[in-house]
Protein backbone atom coordinates (compact mmCIF):
# COMPACT_ATOMS: atom_id res chain seq x y z
CA UNK A 1 0.00 0.00 0.00
CA UNK A 2 1.33 3.46 -0.79
CA UNK A 3 2.10 5.09 2.55
CA UNK A 4 3.28 8.59 3.40
CA UNK A 5 6.68 8.37 1.60
CA UNK A 6 5.13 6.93 -1.57
CA UNK A 7 2.30 9.48 -1.69
CA UNK A 8 4.74 12.30 -0.94
CA UNK A 9 6.92 11.11 -3.81
CA UNK A 10 3.94 10.98 -6.18
CA UNK A 11 2.98 14.52 -5.15
CA UNK A 12 6.50 15.85 -5.63
CA UNK A 13 6.93 14.23 -9.03
CA UNK A 14 3.47 15.02 -10.41
CA UNK A 15 3.31 18.65 -9.28
CA UNK A 16 5.63 20.18 -11.93
CA UNK A 17 3.49 18.70 -14.73
CA UNK A 18 0.03 19.47 -13.35
CA UNK A 19 0.08 22.54 -11.09
CA UNK A 20 -0.82 25.64 -13.06
CA UNK A 21 -2.30 23.55 -15.86
CA UNK A 22 -5.95 22.93 -16.72
CA UNK A 23 -7.89 19.71 -17.07
CA UNK A 24 -8.85 19.34 -20.73
CA UNK A 25 -10.33 15.85 -20.65
CA UNK A 26 -11.64 13.35 -18.12
CA UNK A 27 -12.53 9.71 -18.78
CA UNK A 28 -13.67 7.53 -15.88
CA UNK A 29 -14.08 3.86 -16.72
CA UNK A 30 -15.20 2.61 -13.30
CA UNK A 31 -18.13 4.19 -11.48
CA UNK A 32 -16.90 2.64 -8.24
CA UNK A 33 -13.89 4.96 -8.33
CA UNK A 34 -16.03 8.01 -7.50
CA UNK A 35 -16.76 8.06 -3.76
CA UNK A 36 -18.51 11.46 -3.66
CA UNK A 37 -20.29 12.96 -6.63
CA UNK A 38 -21.66 11.41 -9.81
CA UNK A 39 -19.69 10.71 -12.98
CA UNK A 40 -21.57 13.48 -14.70
CA UNK A 41 -20.76 15.97 -11.96
CA UNK A 42 -17.08 15.01 -11.96
CA UNK A 43 -16.85 15.52 -15.73
CA UNK A 44 -18.74 18.80 -15.62
CA UNK A 45 -16.82 20.25 -12.69
CA UNK A 46 -13.34 19.19 -13.76
CA UNK A 47 -13.18 20.10 -17.44
CA UNK A 48 -11.51 23.47 -17.91
CA UNK A 49 -10.52 23.84 -14.26
CA UNK A 50 -6.96 24.81 -13.42
CA UNK A 51 -5.06 22.82 -10.82
CA UNK A 52 -3.94 25.53 -8.43
CA UNK A 53 -1.94 23.29 -6.08
CA UNK A 54 -1.26 19.68 -5.21
CA UNK A 55 -0.96 18.71 -1.56
CA UNK A 56 -0.65 15.56 0.50
CA UNK A 57 -2.56 14.85 3.70
CA UNK A 58 -1.76 11.50 5.25
CA UNK A 59 -2.12 9.04 2.37
CA UNK A 60 -4.43 11.34 0.39
CA UNK A 61 -3.57 13.57 -2.56
CA UNK A 62 -5.49 16.84 -2.79
CA UNK A 63 -5.75 18.66 -6.13
CA UNK A 64 -7.01 22.17 -5.35
CA UNK A 65 -8.93 23.54 -8.32
CA UNK A 66 -9.59 27.04 -9.62
CA UNK A 67 -13.30 26.52 -8.91
CA UNK A 68 -12.55 26.41 -5.20
CA UNK A 69 -13.35 22.70 -5.05
CA UNK A 70 -10.88 19.89 -4.38
CA UNK A 71 -10.32 16.60 -6.17
CA UNK A 72 -9.05 14.13 -3.58
CA UNK A 73 -7.49 10.77 -4.39
CA UNK A 74 -6.64 7.78 -2.23
CA UNK A 75 -4.69 4.99 -3.92
CA UNK A 76 -5.49 2.35 -1.30
CA UNK A 77 -3.73 -1.01 -1.80
CA UNK A 78 -2.66 -1.09 -5.45
CA UNK A 79 -3.38 2.31 -6.99
CA UNK A 80 -0.85 4.27 -9.03
CA UNK A 81 -0.88 7.62 -10.78
CA UNK A 82 1.06 7.32 -14.02
CA UNK A 83 2.29 10.38 -15.90
CA UNK A 84 2.22 10.20 -19.69
CA UNK A 85 2.35 6.40 -19.98
CA UNK A 86 2.95 5.02 -23.47
CA UNK A 87 -0.35 3.18 -23.30
CA UNK A 88 -3.38 2.99 -21.03
CA UNK A 89 -3.23 -0.44 -19.42
CA UNK A 90 -6.14 -2.74 -18.62
CA UNK A 91 -6.08 -1.67 -14.96
CA UNK A 92 -6.77 1.98 -15.80
CA UNK A 93 -9.83 3.32 -13.97
CA UNK A 94 -9.57 6.95 -15.07
CA UNK A 95 -7.61 9.18 -17.43
CA UNK A 96 -7.08 12.90 -16.85
CA UNK A 97 -5.82 14.96 -19.78
CA UNK A 98 -4.04 18.14 -18.77
CA UNK A 99 -2.95 21.16 -20.78
CA UNK A 100 0.65 21.06 -21.90
CA UNK A 101 0.10 17.63 -23.45
CA UNK A 102 0.20 15.77 -20.16
CA UNK A 103 -1.91 12.80 -19.16
CA UNK A 104 -2.38 11.24 -15.72
CA UNK A 105 -3.75 7.69 -15.55
CA UNK A 106 -5.25 6.28 -12.34
CA UNK A 107 -4.31 2.60 -12.57
CA UNK A 108 -5.54 0.22 -9.88
CA UNK A 109 -5.32 -3.56 -10.12
CA UNK A 110 -7.66 -4.31 -7.21
CA UNK A 111 -10.07 -1.39 -7.80
CA UNK A 112 -9.93 -0.23 -4.18
CA UNK A 113 -8.83 3.36 -4.73
CA UNK A 114 -11.29 6.25 -4.53
CA UNK A 115 -11.68 9.88 -5.62
CA UNK A 116 -13.80 12.61 -4.04
CA UNK A 117 -14.88 15.89 -5.59
CA UNK A 118 -15.73 18.14 -2.65
CA UNK A 119 -16.27 21.76 -1.74
CA UNK A 120 -14.20 21.43 1.43
CA UNK A 121 -11.31 18.97 1.66
CA UNK A 122 -11.77 18.70 5.40
CA UNK A 123 -14.99 16.74 4.87
CA UNK A 124 -12.73 13.92 3.68
CA UNK A 125 -9.40 14.44 5.44
CA UNK A 126 -10.42 16.54 8.43
CA UNK A 127 -10.54 13.60 10.84
CA UNK A 128 -6.94 12.59 10.21
CA UNK A 129 -4.44 12.93 13.02
CA UNK A 130 -1.36 15.17 12.88
CA UNK A 131 1.35 14.70 10.28
CA UNK A 132 4.53 13.06 11.61
CA UNK A 133 6.58 16.02 10.35
CA UNK A 134 4.32 18.72 11.74
CA UNK A 135 6.27 21.15 13.90
CA UNK A 136 3.75 20.68 16.68
CA UNK A 137 3.85 16.89 16.57
CA UNK A 138 6.22 16.40 19.49
CA UNK A 139 7.27 13.34 21.45
CA UNK A 140 4.95 14.61 24.18
CA UNK A 141 1.97 14.53 21.82
CA UNK A 142 2.87 11.00 20.72
CA UNK A 143 3.25 9.99 24.36
CA UNK A 144 -0.18 11.36 25.24
CA UNK A 145 -1.73 9.33 22.43
CA UNK A 146 0.06 6.14 23.46
CA UNK A 147 -0.78 6.58 27.13
CA UNK A 148 -4.51 6.48 26.38
CA UNK A 149 -4.40 3.04 24.78
CA UNK A 150 -3.86 -0.46 26.09
CA UNK A 151 -3.84 -1.95 22.61
CA UNK A 152 -0.55 -2.89 20.87
CA UNK A 153 1.66 0.05 19.99
CA UNK A 154 1.70 -1.12 16.36
CA UNK A 155 -2.08 -0.70 16.18
CA UNK A 156 -1.88 2.84 17.55
CA UNK A 157 0.67 3.83 14.91
CA UNK A 158 -1.63 2.51 12.19
CA UNK A 159 -4.63 4.50 13.42
CA UNK A 160 -4.90 7.39 10.96
CA UNK A 161 -6.94 9.38 13.47
CA UNK A 162 -3.94 9.37 15.84
CA UNK A 163 -1.13 10.02 13.37
CA UNK A 164 -1.55 10.34 9.61
CA UNK A 165 0.34 8.53 6.90
CA UNK A 166 2.06 5.65 8.69
CA UNK A 167 1.18 2.23 7.31
CA UNK A 168 2.20 -1.33 7.99
CA UNK A 169 5.73 -1.42 6.64
CA UNK A 170 6.92 1.90 8.09
CA UNK A 171 5.37 1.12 11.46
CA UNK A 172 7.40 -2.12 11.47
CA UNK A 173 10.56 -0.25 10.50
CA UNK A 174 10.10 2.50 13.11
CA UNK A 175 9.41 0.00 15.89
CA UNK A 176 12.49 -2.00 14.95
CA UNK A 177 14.63 1.14 14.91
CA UNK A 178 13.29 1.99 18.37
CA UNK A 179 13.80 -1.54 19.71
CA UNK A 180 10.13 -1.90 20.63
CA UNK A 181 8.11 -5.08 20.13
CA UNK A 182 5.03 -4.36 17.96
CA UNK A 183 2.68 -6.05 20.43
CA UNK A 184 3.85 -3.99 23.44
CA UNK A 185 0.89 -2.28 25.06
CA UNK A 186 1.00 1.34 23.98
CA UNK A 187 0.54 2.76 27.47
CA UNK A 188 3.52 0.76 28.79
CA UNK A 189 6.19 2.71 26.91
CA UNK A 190 8.49 4.82 29.04
CA UNK A 191 9.16 8.48 28.25
CA UNK A 192 12.57 7.54 26.92
CA UNK A 193 11.07 4.89 24.65
CA UNK A 194 8.47 7.37 23.38
CA UNK A 195 11.17 9.93 22.55
CA UNK A 196 13.17 7.26 20.74
CA UNK A 197 10.10 6.06 18.81
CA UNK A 198 9.19 9.63 17.85
CA UNK A 199 12.68 10.20 16.44
CA UNK A 200 12.64 6.85 14.66
CA UNK A 201 9.28 7.49 13.01
CA UNK A 202 10.57 10.70 11.49
CA UNK A 203 13.94 9.25 10.53
CA UNK A 204 12.45 6.17 8.85
CA UNK A 205 9.90 8.22 6.89
CA UNK A 206 12.48 10.83 5.86
CA UNK A 207 14.87 8.14 4.63
CA UNK A 208 12.07 6.51 2.64
CA UNK A 209 11.10 9.82 1.03
CA UNK A 210 14.72 10.37 0.04
CA UNK A 211 14.62 6.94 -1.63
CA UNK A 212 11.37 7.81 -3.45
CA UNK A 213 9.30 5.24 -1.59
CA UNK A 214 9.34 1.45 -1.48
CA UNK A 215 8.46 -0.68 -4.50
CA UNK A 216 7.67 -3.94 -2.73
CA UNK A 217 4.53 -4.75 -4.71
CA UNK A 218 2.67 -2.59 -7.23
CA UNK A 219 3.97 0.87 -6.32
CA UNK A 220 5.72 2.77 -9.09
CA UNK A 221 6.53 6.44 -9.34
CA UNK A 222 4.55 8.58 -11.85
CA UNK A 223 6.96 8.05 -14.73
CA UNK A 224 7.22 4.32 -14.06
CA UNK A 225 10.46 4.18 -12.08
CA UNK A 226 10.69 2.17 -8.89
CA UNK A 227 11.36 3.52 -5.43
CA UNK A 228 14.29 1.99 -3.53
CA UNK A 229 13.36 2.45 0.14
CA UNK A 230 12.67 -1.28 0.47
CA UNK A 231 16.34 -1.98 -0.22
CA UNK A 232 17.09 -0.56 3.24
CA UNK A 233 14.29 -2.30 5.12
CA UNK A 234 15.49 -4.07 8.24
CA UNK A 235 12.37 -6.11 9.05
CA UNK A 236 9.44 -5.10 6.84
CA UNK A 237 8.78 -7.71 4.15
CA UNK A 238 11.77 -9.74 5.42
CA UNK A 239 10.00 -12.59 7.21
CA UNK A 240 12.30 -15.56 7.73
CA UNK A 241 15.47 -13.62 6.86
CA UNK A 242 18.28 -12.82 9.31
CA UNK A 243 18.10 -9.62 11.30
CA UNK A 244 20.78 -7.22 9.99
CA UNK A 245 21.61 -6.18 13.57
CA UNK A 246 21.86 -9.49 15.43
CA UNK A 247 21.35 -12.32 12.94
CA UNK A 248 18.19 -13.69 14.57
CA UNK A 249 15.44 -14.84 12.22
CA UNK A 250 12.87 -12.16 11.56
CA UNK A 251 9.45 -13.34 12.67
CA UNK A 252 5.90 -12.54 11.57
CA UNK A 253 2.83 -12.27 13.76
CA UNK A 254 -0.69 -10.97 13.25
CA UNK A 255 -1.72 -7.99 15.38
CA UNK A 256 -5.37 -7.01 15.10
CA UNK A 257 -5.55 -8.58 11.63
CA UNK A 258 -2.39 -6.87 10.38
CA UNK A 259 0.81 -8.75 9.73
CA UNK A 260 3.87 -7.51 11.62
CA UNK A 261 7.53 -8.33 11.03
CA UNK A 262 10.00 -7.92 13.89
CA UNK A 263 13.22 -9.25 15.37
CA UNK A 264 12.51 -11.38 18.46
CA UNK A 265 15.91 -10.51 19.94
CA UNK A 266 16.25 -6.80 19.18
CA UNK A 267 12.59 -6.19 20.01
CA UNK A 268 12.15 -8.52 22.95
CA UNK A 269 9.12 -8.16 25.18
CA UNK A 270 11.14 -8.92 28.30
CA UNK A 271 12.30 -6.02 30.47
CA UNK A 272 15.83 -7.39 30.38
CA UNK A 273 15.98 -7.04 26.61
CA UNK A 274 14.06 -3.77 26.47
CA UNK A 275 17.14 -1.90 27.69
CA UNK A 276 19.31 -3.67 25.13
CA UNK A 277 16.76 -2.84 22.48
CA UNK A 278 16.97 0.83 23.38
CA UNK A 279 20.76 0.76 23.05
CA UNK A 280 20.53 -1.03 19.71
CA UNK A 281 17.92 1.49 18.58
CA UNK A 282 20.45 4.32 18.61
CA UNK A 283 22.61 2.32 16.19
CA UNK A 284 19.63 1.55 13.95
CA UNK A 285 18.45 5.17 14.02
CA UNK A 286 21.92 6.27 12.96
CA UNK A 287 21.65 3.97 9.95
CA UNK A 288 18.39 5.49 8.69
CA UNK A 289 19.31 9.14 9.04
Amino acid sequence: MPELPEVETIKNELAPSVVGHSLTGVAIFDEKLVAVGSLEEVHRELIGRKIESLKRRGKYLIFELSSGRSLIMHLRMTGSLLLNPREVDRYARAVFDISGEHRVVFSDRRRLGRIWLVNDADTTVGKLGPEPFDEGYSAEILGQSLSRHRIPVKSVLLDQHIVAGIGNMYADEALFAAGIHPSRRAHSLSRKEVRTLHNCIRAVLEAAINCKGASVDTYVRPEGELGTAHCDFKVAHRRGQPCPACGATIQWIKIQNRGSCFCPKCQSLSSRHTAKGSQRASHSLHNVT
